[in-house]
């Protein structure tokens, strides 16, 4: 017995040291502490081996030192190996503490031993006629037992901690433990009792170590896993096929049976089955998948079938998989999306971009002549919009959607640009002039409640086949077409054309002029007198000209309202107000006290913070702010009049003198008057040309003058031509005046030498 005890003992060692260098070099974090345990197990099963073999007092009481200190060893380390294992820390300090201290106090009554024999002896037996030395346990030996003990039970309660809060997949690996752990310190105890003298369970103790390199390191729970995904496959929405490696149907899931009408383990039929749904099924080659149509357009169905193969950790084939899912639904949903990513939600035309794509793609495939481009916009939307509501204008823009569809051909292309336009490819073989003014151009709108009539634009752009294909520009031409008609209720179509082309043409190098023009002064002030009752200067109107270089005297119809469009205005505006201050700063220099009036457009208020322009041109050229009048036109006050009456009150602030140019223009102007913050008025020439002619004309021009005497405010009467009118207006109280008959605008020269000289 103890030989063969013994040989089993070296054994164990052996595969202990391997199981512990293995552990060592794991890069797994619970390797190092199982590494450090199976090394504690190791020299107590050494020293028990001592004791086993040894027939001397002295080689068995070291032997017994040996196994000992190895068990106190042992259950500390396999402490430190349970708290890693089961990812759990050191509840505090003061326990880490007591644990150590309780330790120390064990190893250092072992060493006391030789000198007190506190802790144990050993005394002499014959077992079966061998000679064997037998450890009689003191007080030393029993407060050892239950520090192992102890430790032993604190370990086995982390593991049933664990236990509790783990998931069934992880209760497994820690119960083994758990069980293993007990088993080996039942055996312990046994040997305690029983004092035999070869203390088997240090079998236990080496077959324990192995068990826990094992677990820790290579255990995989397989069944419950199998178990596990087994029921998991089985619930899964999809369809799933197992098939061994000779291509035999071995397992099908719920879905599956349910799929191809078999009930388990009747798997005979299944690839039969599924070539009649599927067709031509590959089951002898894995790694594809395809998309397959089935049913009709109107109730149609997609499935998506895929092989795979099942490996095992060899990579070796060990069957093949087969997967069946709907995606109807999905697909279904992806064409949704793919069509509200293209079409306008609220009429289901193509969006601008999707247009654009489609159209290119169109010209690109045929012959571009073939084809015109349409621009179709609703006429006065916006007040449409703010009259009628939100509801009313929605369903306008319905209705255009609905003529468009209805009129074009199913050749042409169509879809929305803009909040009220469209755009269109238009198919020439199939275009009908009078059937688009006739079905398109016009049309009504009712909410059951009210009826709108409805004028639509049409602008059109023939493609030429010289055009290089750019979509955009195409309906841009379309589009500036619709200019041409924009303010006539009579004309419905009109076409893009040379001369179209040649005046944007135009417009596009004036633009392109107009910084150069600014810094060479090709762009001049040129100053109308503004004179008083006596027909003596107080003041001018400081107007825009431009002398260009090659088309000499520009009138200003040409170009500004150029600018008006394209916002160049707050340039040209802006040095103006810079002319009209440099010529104020000369004045005041040679002692002429007179103003300049500045204009200032409409557009200017978009692109510039007007008071604050202004203020800093009078800083910088240090003048008068009550020298530079600004002149504002009624549509200007008539355009958002609460912050325009904000800006005119800060402008009054800071000093300057305000006037309104155009006044009787608008409808509101006697409404707006009394909440106006001006210092003139000028009044609207029409006025004093239809006075010569018409005796009401003539009552409004006496009763604007006297109104504005009432309200404080100075009167101005442009477009004075004739001695008559200029006595007709001083009889009638007015202030300032100016027209042709005092002087038409001449240069800033001429001016001084007619005035000053």
């Amino acid at each position: 017995m103890r030989i063969g005890f013994s040989v089993f003992c070296f054994v164990l060692i052996a595969i202990l040291i391997v199981c512990a260098h293995i552990a060592r070099r794991s890069r797994k974090s619970v390797g190092k502490p199982l590494s450090l345990a199976l090394i504690a197990i190791l020299i107590t099963v050494f020293g028990n081996l001592v004791i086993t073999l040894s027939n001397a007092k002295l080689m068995s009481s070291v032997g017994y030192y040996i196994y000992y200190i190895g068990m106190d060893a042992t259950v500390f380390l396999l402490l430190i190996y349970s708290l890693a294992y089961c990812d759990f820390k050191w509840p505090n300090i003061t326990i880490r503490i007591a644990v150590y201290t309780l330790l120390t106090i064990d190893l250092v009554q072992y060493i006391l031993n030789p000198f007190f024999n506190q802790a144990f002896d050993t005394e002499a037996i014959i077992v079966e006629d061998n000679l064997y030395y037998r450890s009689i346990p003191y007080i030393g030996q029993y407060y050892h037992r239950i520090v192992c003990y102890g430790i032993l039970a604190a370990m086995l309660i982390i593991l049933i901690v664990k236990m509790v809060k783990s998931t069934r997949i992880d209760l497994e690996k820690y119960a083994v433990i758990f069980v293993a752990i007990v088993i080996t310190a039942l055996i312990e105890t046994y040997y305690i009792f029983s004092r035999r003298p070869i203390d088997t369970s240090m079998i236990g103790f080496a077959l324990c170590g192995v068990l826990l390199f094992y677990l820790s390191l290579y255990y995989r729970p397989r069944r419950l896993l199998d178990r596990m995904l087994a029921s998991i496959t089985s619930e899964m929405p999809e369809a799933m096929f197992f098939f061994d490696p000779n291509g035999k149907c071995v397992w099908v899931n719920g879905p599956g049976r349910k799929l191809v009408g078999v009930t388990i383990g009747n798997y005979e039929t299944v690839k039969d089955d599924l070539t009649f749904l599927f067709g031509d099924i590959d089951f002898t080659a894995s790694g594809w998948n395809r998309r397959v149509t089935l049913g009709t357009e109107d109730d149609v169905n997609y499935t998506y079938i895929a092989m795979k193969s099942i490996t095992d950790d060899r990579d070796r084939i060990t069957g093949t998989i087969l997967r069946v899912r709907d995606i109807t639904e999905d697909q279904l949903e992806l064409k949704r999306e793919m069509y509200n990513s293209t079409h306008d939600s609220l009429t289901g035309l193509y969006i601008k971009e999707y247009l654009y794509e489609s159209i290119d793609k169109r010209l690109r495939e045929d012959k571009v002549t073939d084809y015109m481009i349409g621009y179709v916009e609703i006429m006065n939307f916006k007040v449409i919009n703010d009259v009628f509501g939100k509801e009313f204008a929605e369903l306008t823009i319905k209705k255009a959607a609905q003529a468009i569809e209805g009129y074009i051909s199913a050749k042409s292309l169509y879809g929305k640009l803009s909040t009220e336009s469209f755009g269109v490819l238009i198919s020439k073989k199939n275009f009908d002039e009078t059937a688009v003014e006739k079905n398109l151009a016009i049309f009504s709108v009712s909410d059951g409640s009210m009826d709108h009539r409805i004028l639509v634009h049409v602008g059109i752009y023939d493609i030429n086949e010289d055009d290089e294909i750019n979509v955009p520009l195409f309906f841009d031409s379309a589009r500036l077409a619709t200019t041409k008609i924009k303010d006539d209720y009579s004309k419905l179509i009109a076409y893009y054309d040379d001369e179209l082309r040649n005046k944007i043409m135009y417009e596009q190098l004036l633009s392109n002029q107009l910084p150069g023009a600014i810094e060479s002064r090709q762009i001049r002030p040129y100053l109308q007198p503004i004179v008083d009752e006596k027909g003596l200067l107080s003041g001018a109107e400081a107007l825009v000209r431009w002398i260009h270089p090659e088309q000499g005297f520009l009138n200003p119809g040409k170009f500004i309202p150029v600018f008006e469009s394209n916002g160049l205005i707050a340039d040209v505006d802006r040095y103006m107000w810079r002319c009209a201050c440099e010529i104020l700063a000369d004045w005041k220099k040679r002692g002429i006290d007179k103003f300049i009036s500045i204009n200032i457009s409409p557009k200017d208020f978009y692109f510039m913070d007007v008071p604050a322009e202004i203020r800093k041109l009078v800083e910088e050229f240090g003048i008068d702010p009550v020298k530079l009048r600004i002149e504002i036109t009624e549509t200007v006050m008539m355009t958002d009049s609460g912050d325009r009456l904000k800006i005119i009150a800060d402008l009054r602030s800071s000093g300057f003198l305000v006037e309104m140019d155009d006044f009787g223009s608008g409808y509101s102007s006697l409404n707006l008057l009394k909440d106006m913050p001006v210092d003139v008025l000028k009044i609207d020439m029409q006025f004093l040309r239809d006075s010569e002619r018409n005796a009401r004309a003539g009552m409004i021009i006496k009763n604007i003058i006297n109104m504005s005497q009432d309200l404080d405010i100075d009167s101005l009467t442009e477009g004075v031509e004739t001695a008559a009118q200029f006595e007709r207006l001083y009889v009638m109280g007015c202030k300032l005046y100016q027209g042709y008959y005092f002087s038409k605008p001449v240069p800033l020269e001429d001016f001084e030498k007619q005035w000053f000289d």
